[in-house]
């Protein structure tokens, strides 16, 4: 079985070094590096490390901090799913944050367990989102009326595939499992989900989901 290769960035010291035996702990994980700051990051990005699938960051750093480190890696290194971590869990934040590009926000004090959850479910699925997450995307949008409205002023047009594809994206889908689920290949699926995103102007996948949510195009129930 093919290993996650995480990454850690965080300044505070202890808590860096509990999250990498964490990682380290968990079988289906590979610590790939630990860096005390965004900089620190991606300089050891351009020479020393082989390719990360999740990165796992603090948002308060000094120097670069976790807004600007997350805008630099989707600009330099799109394939790495950010999982945010951080002290602030304000719901302005939370959807900022995914609008620009993260897969994941997680308060710094949840359960081990989640963080796991969340490693794991953002490989796979490209986002993961608990209620804190949810319930900021939900008191951004408007009521599903308004945001029909909204949603033909901005003249998307979505075909009825790309209403199916995205939404078994929120409901966790795979490429692979959308494939089976509607009878197309995993190619066919990557290109009904690349022109999604096109459409929407939407930065990943967490950003596809956000849309849907927020423009009543998908509910979900916790």
């Amino acid at each position: 079985m093919e290993k996650i290769s995480v990454a850690i960035v965080d300044d505070q010291n202890l808590f860096r070094q509990s999250l990498a035996l964490l990682i380290n702990s968990v079988e289906e994980f590979t610590l790939v590096t630990d860096s005390a700051g965004g900089q620190e990051f991606l300089n050891t990005l351009k020479t020393t490390i082989p390719q990360v699938n999740v990165a796992v960051i603090d948002m308060d750093m000094p120097g670069m901090n976790g807004i600007e480190l997350n805008k630099a890696l989707h600009e330099q290194y799109p394939s790495i799913k950010v999982i945010i971590l951080s002290v602030h869990v304000n719901e302005a934040l939370i959807t900022k944050m995914i609008n620009a590009g993260a897969a994941s926000y997680l308060a710094k004090n949840c359960d081990k367990d989640e963080l796991i959850l969340a490693i794991n479910t953002v490989h796979k699925t490209g986002f993961y989102f608990n209620n804190d997450a949810l319930n900021a995307i939900r008191n951004s949008a408007n009521h599903r009326n308004n945001s029909q409205t909204i949603l033909s002023g901005l003249q998307i047009a979505l075909t009825k595939r790309e209403k199916q594809v995205l939404e078994l994206i929120c409901k966790e889908f795979n490429n692979a499992e959308i494939a089976d689920q509607l009878y197309l290949s995993v190619r066919t699926v990557e290109g009904h989900r690349n022109n999604l995103i096109i459409k929407t102007n939407c930065r990943n996948t967490a950003g596809l989901v956000l849309f849907a949510i927020k423009f009543g195009l998908f509910e979900i129930h916790f």
